[in-house]
This record gives C-alpha cells, structure tokens and sequence, in this order.
C-alpha cells in the first residue's frame, strides 16, 4: 500500500502535473494540501477516471485538504470544529483500505510573536486531541500533510538561517513529538537517517538547484503500521520542470500482506 503527501500549492493551477504524478507514481492514497478550491468546484472527476474516490475540505481560499483513494474511502470527517473555523480548512480523514488516513495543512505561524504561532500551536494540540478521540496507537493511523515543522536540524539546510523564526522553534517541535509521544512514528526518518533530505524549497533565490531547503512535509503513522513501512521517497523529479509546486510529493510503501 503506496500512501503519499503532497503539498500541491493549488489544484486550479496543478491539477495536470498532480494527474501526471498519481499515473506514474500510482499511490494507493494520496492526500493533498493547499488545493486552494471549494468543495463545490474541486475536480472528483478529474480523479475519478484515474480511479480514485475523492474527499475534499475547501472553502475557495488559501488552504484546503484532500484524500484521494483507489482502495475504498469510508466514514469522511472533514474539519476540527472551532480550531479549524478560525485557521481555516485544514483538516480531512477517511478510512482508507483498512488505515484511518488524515490529510492535514498545520498553519504557518508566521512568527513566534504573532497571534498566529500560539494558533498553530493550538492546532497541533487539537489534532492530537482528535487522534486520542477517534482511533487509537494500536490502530492503522497515518497523518500526512504539510506539518510547517522540520522536526530537527539536520531537516534544515542551515537551522542558523531559521534563527528566531517558525518552523524550527522549540515549541514547535515539542508540539510534533507530543504527537509522536502519542504513538506516532516520522516513518521516512525510521528508514532514512541522512540529514539534508528535504521536501520544500522556496521558489526564490534559486533555493531547490542549491538545495536549500526544509523537511517539513510528514507522513506519520502508528507503529502497528510503521513496522510494515518497507520503503519511502522525497520524489524531487515533481519539484522540476514548469510552474512546479514548492513542495515535492512524499510517500511511504508498506507492506499490508
């Protein structure tokens, strides 16, 4: 079972090189982030003749998640009550060929003196909260999206540029390993020690041919499932070519046999 994440910074804009991408990459499930449409006009059809079941949470603005399945998508919870009506559609989860998967967008923060860090800090709690209330870390759980937290430095290319900013902050990663603590595994780290393996890089300053990035896009998963984690892959070819995403599809194959 191939499950990918992939941070496709607008659907409107990307949804040819996401259908590229699911023909040869062929993911089981696959959850987007930033797919920036609205429930009412995002492209079930378009994934449907690629065999897909498709859930989506939009609204038409900035955020926005999805889920798409060719091995059954079941029981949809889209959003996280009040966290999500104040930061926005940045939540989804379905059953997903015997694994609760949930597609997440943890906001920015932009910085740490902002009302917007204590926000995302928040979120990061909640998701936890839901976590506990919804399934369990004896269960097949995944939460994979954009976490906007490279979990340490070495999934930073120089963590003294991100001196005082988001992203890196003590804070934010404790918020990260809480979740962990929960009983969540970083399963691309579990197999890949190597720093410097990056899934983001901004589009200015010639950032992704000087390999100037950040780690940031996760896939997490409970241990039960984590075990059966075979192998996993930054895909950097989909960061090439025209008017790319800034982030590169990430996905991890286990063996469910």
């Amino acid at each position: 079972m191939r499950i990918a994440t992939w941070n496709v910074n607008s659907l409107t804009a990307r949804l040819g090189r996401v259908e590229e991408w699911i023909r040869y990459a062929e993911p089981d499930v696959l959850c987007m982030q930033e797919t920036k449409q609205a429930d009412e006009v995002f492209p079930h059809g378009a994934f449907a003749a690629l065999g897909y079941e498709t859930a989506h949470h939009g609204d038409g603005r900035w955020n926005g998640v999805a889920i798409a399945s060719r091995v059954g998508l079941q029981e949809v919870a889209a959003g996280m009550g009040s966290a999500d009506d104040a930061q926005g559609t940045r939540f989804v989860a379905a059953d997903c060929g015997g694994v609760r998967v949930h597609s997440v967008y943890v906001p920015n923060g932009r910085s740490l003196d902002s009302e917007h860090y204590a926000a995302k800090l928040a979120w990061l709690a909640r998701l936890k909260a839901i976590l506990a209330e919804t399934t369990a870390p004896d269960q097949p759980v995944a939460v994979c999206g954009d976490f906007n937290v490279a979990p340490a430095d070495g999934d930073v290319w120089n963590v003294a540029q991100f001196e005082g900013m988001t992203h890196v902050s003590a804070p934010e990663r404790a918020a990260l390993a809480d979740l962990e603590e929960w009983g969540l595994v970083d399963v691309f780290r579990r197999l890949y020690s190597e720093p410097d393996l990056f899934s983001w890089w901004d589009y200015r300053g010639g950032s992704f041919h000087r390999h100037r990035g950040m780690r940031i896009d996760l896939v997490l998963a409970t241990e039960v499932l984590a075990d059966q984690a075979t192998f996993a892959l930054i895909d950097r070819q989909a960061r090439k070519g025209e008017k790319p995403s800034d982030h590169a599809p990430v996905f991890v194959d286990f063996d469910r046999s």
